[in-house]
């Protein structure tokens, strides 16, 4: 099984210290490989994983192994891929040097391409799709707050991978349609331009009308883009994703009666790249927007909308100082 032996997490920043935090929580003997900066959080702090639901899971460091040498894939069954979209290739090499052969690569990445990527450079290899529905953020302090929810997607196999991975507090769910669930993902993830480009906490720009219609104009382009290149995306909630875009012009009352149904969201939720910008990191919008205008290209549909977003993101990562504070107007160039 999987989970005879050890589990590692390659690129432990918000995402991977929460999932392998909550792993190891529920007994599992998990490897983390990090960064110099979050190891030596973690040993001093100890892990603190907390969630929009209240509960909480405190680990010393003693109970992870941590490593900035990925030699600590040596004896694993699982490796978890969590690092950003543009070091897959990076870490895949590291898995062919130090995992075992028959350890199973399960990307939690977002974007489309990276299982590509994974399976190009580690050939014979059992390597599976996955998918995290829920953002987390670090709070510092070796604090991990997961702020919105969901149950993780990871591609079905025979060895019943998803089932092994998951735990209480963190449910693994087996699917059989792993490029669909990724660009039900990926629309969804559109929107993570924008929370970065507002400033804005993720509830706070739900709850704005003018901030939706703005996301359901930015849905609206890539269903498009996908119908044209027939693929079916696959929605993490019960509403599908063709009803999103006319669901989020609804007035208030009704969408936030919608959404507290399908989601739950906390005051704290931020996107990923909202974190990027804050401190000055290159972000995703390649791989989310970007393959949007990758595809449209490939099926001659205009994305005006994506085209600016993208535009926008690159301005901000170059002025280097932190999420813009734009509003919907100035984002349609309006």
């Amino acid at each position: 099984m999987v989970t005879d032996r050890p589990i590692a997490v390659a690129g432990a920043g918000a995402i991977g210290c929460f999932v392998g935090g909550m792993l190891a929580a529920r007994g599992h003997r998990v490897s983390l490989l990090v960064r110099p900066r979050v190891k030596t959080e973690i040993e001093r702090f100890g892990l603190r994983l907390t969630d929009f639901d209240g509960s909480e899971q405190r680990l010393s460091a003693g109970q992870l192994a941590l490593s900035e040498d990925a030699s600590i894939f040596h004896s694993v069954g699982a490796v978890l891929v969590t690092v950003k979209s543009a070091d897959t290739a990076e870490v895949a090499d590291l898995i062919a040097k130090h995992a075992p052969q028959d350890a199973v690569t399960v990307s939690l990445q977002n974007g489309i391409g990276n299982v590509g990527v994974l399976r190009e450079h580690l050939p014979g290899r059992t390597v599976l799709a996955g998918m995290v529905p829920f953002n987390v953020i670090a709070m510092g302090e070796g604090r991990f707050h997961r702020s919105t929810s969901g149950d993780i997607h990871i591609e079905a196999d025979k060895a019943g991978t998803a089932a092994q991975l998951s735990v209480p507090g963190l449910a693994m769910r087996a699917s059989q349609d792993m490029v669909g669930v990724q660009y039900g993902k990926l629309l969804i993830n559109l929107n993570n331009a924008m929370t970065a480009l507002s400033d804005m906490p993720l509830r706070a720009q739900l709850a704005s009308r003018e901030w939706r219609r703005l996301f359901a104009d930015q849905m609206a382009e890539g269903l498009a883009v996908l119908t044209a290149a027939g693929i079916k995306p696959v929605s993490s909630t019960p509403i599908p994703p063709g009803w999103t875009p006319f669901l989020l012009k609804l007035p208030d009352p009704i969408f936030n009666a919608i959404l507290g149904r399908t989601m739950k969201i906390d005051p704290e939720a931020r996107s990923s790249m909202w974190q990027d910008l804050k401190h000055g990191r290159k972000t995703e919008i390649d791989y989310l927007q970007g393959a949007i205008i990758a595809l449209a290209e490939r099926h001659g549909v205009d994305v005006p909308l994506s085209r600016r977003i993208v535009a926008l993101i690159r301005q901000a990562e170059e002025a280097g100082q932190g999420p813009p504070r734009l509003t919907p107007q100035q984002i349609r160039g309006g």
